[in-house]
Order: C-alpha cells, then sequence, then structure tokens
C-alpha cells in the first residue's frame, strides 16, 4: 500500500523535480501535483512532462493533496505556508526538504496552525538545479532525516518515513536541534569553506585568476564544485541555522590555529597523526556507501 495517493511538490528545482521523478518511477499510481513560483519554471515542468499537473499558485496546488512537500529555501517557508494556508484539505500532511530544521519548524508551525507537519531533510544534491537537473535516483542509498515535532501523531510520522523509503532513500530520525548541529558540521560549514577558499583565491592580488583557473588541482577544483551550489539556498540557511554554524565555525577555528602552529614549529608527528586520524573518516564514507571508491573519486580519463 503506497504511502500517500496524492502528493504536491512545491518548488521544482533540482530537489523538488528528482521527488516528482522518483514519484512517478516507484510509485506510479500516485498523483503528483507541482507548482513553483517562477513562471519559466513551470513552462519548462510542463514542457517536460514532470507532473501530473502544474498549477499557476501555490493554493491551487494542495486543494486534495495528502501529503505537500515544501522544497523552497528554508527562508520562504513561512511565506510559502502562508500561501496555502486556506486552501489545505483536512488531515493533509505538510512536509519539507530543507537544510536547517528548527527555523523551518517554527516558521511553519506559525503559519500553519491546527496542521501536521512532519520535517525532513533528504541529504542528497548535486551543484546543478532546477527542474531539468533532477534524476529519479538521487535519493537511492542516501539519507533522509525525518525530524518529528513533539506533537506530531507517531501515524503521521511513519507515512513520512515510508514515503522516503520508497524513494529509495534510508531514513532516520532525530530531533530538529540535533539534526541542526549535525549538518552545521557535516554540510554548512563545508559550504561556508569552500565559498571562503574560493573567493580567498579570486581576490588574491599576486595570483591572477587564469592561474587560478588553469592550474586548480583536485583539491581546489572539488572546492569550486561545492561553491557552485544554489547561493539563495545557502544565503538562507547559514542565517536559519546560524547559532549551530557559528558553533561549529568556532571550533574549527580553534582546530585551525593547532594545524598553523604545527606547521609553524615543524610539528611533523602533529601533522602525521591528525592527516592519519582524519583519512579513515574517508574510508568509512566509503564503507557506508556515500561516495564513490574508484580512483580519483570515479572521474573518468578516457
Amino acid at each position: 500500500m503506497l504511502p500517500f495517493q496524492r502528493v504536491t511538490v512545491i518548488g521544482l528545482g533540482l530537489i523538488g523535480s528528482s521527488i516528482c521523478r522518483a514519484v512517478r518511477q516507484s510509485m506510479p499510481t500516485a498523483r503528483i501535483t507541482g507548482h513553483d513560483a517562477n513562471p519559466e519554471v513551470r513552462e519548462i515542468a510542463r514542457r517536460i512532462d514532470l507532473c501530473d499537473d502544474v498549477t499557476d499558485t501555490a493554493g491551487a496546488s494542495v486543494m486534495d493533496a495528502e501529503l505537500v512537500v515544501l522544497c523552497v529555501p528554508v527562508g520562504r517557508m513561512g511565506e510559502v505556508g502562508d500561501a496555502i494556508r486556506d486552501d489545505l484539505p483536512t488531515g493533509v500532511i505538510i512536509s519539507d526538504v530543507g537544510s536547517s530544521k528548527g527555523s523551518v519548524a517554527a516558521a511553519l508551525e506559525t503559519a500553519l496552525p491546527g496542521h501536521v507537519i512532519v520535517p525532513a531533510h533528504p541529504v542528497a544534491g548535486t551543484e546543478n538545479s532546477g527542474p531539468e537537473a533532477g534524476f529519479a535516483t538521487l535519493f537511492h542509498n542516501r539519507w533522509c532525516i525525518v525530524t518529528p515535532l513533539p506533537d506530531n501523531p507517531e501515524v503521521a510520522v511513519e507515512r513520512v518515513c515510508a514515503f522516503w523509503t520508497q524513494l529509495g532513500a534510508n531514513v532516520e530520525k532525530m530531533t530538529p536541534q540535533h539534526h541542526d548541529l549535525v549538518l552545521a558540521v557535516t554540510s554548512h560549514l563545508p559550504h561556508l569553506i569552500a565559498y571562503t577558499i574560493v573567493g580567498t583565491a579570486s581576490d588574491l592580488e599576486q595570483v591572477t585568476q587564469s592561474e587560478v583557473i588553469k592550474y586548480s588541482a583536485g583539491g581546489f577544483r572539488d572546492f569550486t564544485r561545492i561553491a557552485a551550489s544554489d547561493p539563495t539556498m545557502w544565503r538562507d540557511v547559514f542565517l536559519a541555522n546560524k547559532e549551530a554554524v557559528l558553533e561549529m565555525l568556532q571550533r574549527f577555528s580553534e582546530d585551525l590555529s593547532a594545524m598553523q602552529r604545527a606547521i609553524r614549529w615543524d610539528d611533523g608527528d602533529a601533522l602525521f597523526e591528525h592527516f592519519t586520524r582524519t583519512r579513515a573518516i574517508r574510508r568509512s564514507i566509503i564503507e557506508q556507501g556515500q561516495d564513490d571508491s574508484r580512483p580519483d573519486f570515479g572521474r573518468s580519463h578516457s
């Protein structure tokens, strides 16, 4: 039995369009309705037959929904909640895919009092965006973190978990606060570092931009991939999860200072011990199937 027969996806970028494709593939009898605030995106979605129906307003998209998944920047969750409030049917479950959970839950609870809100975050994505960037297998063997709220009915939580399991994800439950701390160190801080390093290279007066591009070896090249992510989304994520990000940034600054001292004082033993310990993290990521174990990150050399 399918967890939901009528699914609405609001926000048809990479994640939203991937959800639509994944539902089509894994739940072919479910009806998918989509909406995006951008009329050009709506037109593309219709042209590529992304959904069974693409509506021009957010309210029209939710009128008969059993599940509404909000795939918009975290800073817009409350605004979208306001837009759909008067059209939501009784018994509908509201969820989302935002990268921060505490602020999203607060915004949606304010905008949608009396409705069941079960926040979630599929930890998956690419540096690409837009409705044509999505693909049905994006969530396969990736983690989706569901963060139930204290007043959530257990059956609603389990239906949302079953939805993501159906799409191929591994599901874990945790509190919104713990999620935000975990993601601050595993996702938000690395993105902040990537944006900073690429910006630093661009601002160096002694090194030309053409040299930075021409001699980008693996490390800098991989940072630029992360830094190519959607700027609107990441601006909102950092502001929405500022407390956890600042806490992790302070810890990172302290650890970076320790590395700086080891280099300054030629402490090779400290550097070697640190690099050996952190190398094991990479091995664990590969062993758990969260990245490619092929040489050079699976890049083609043909």
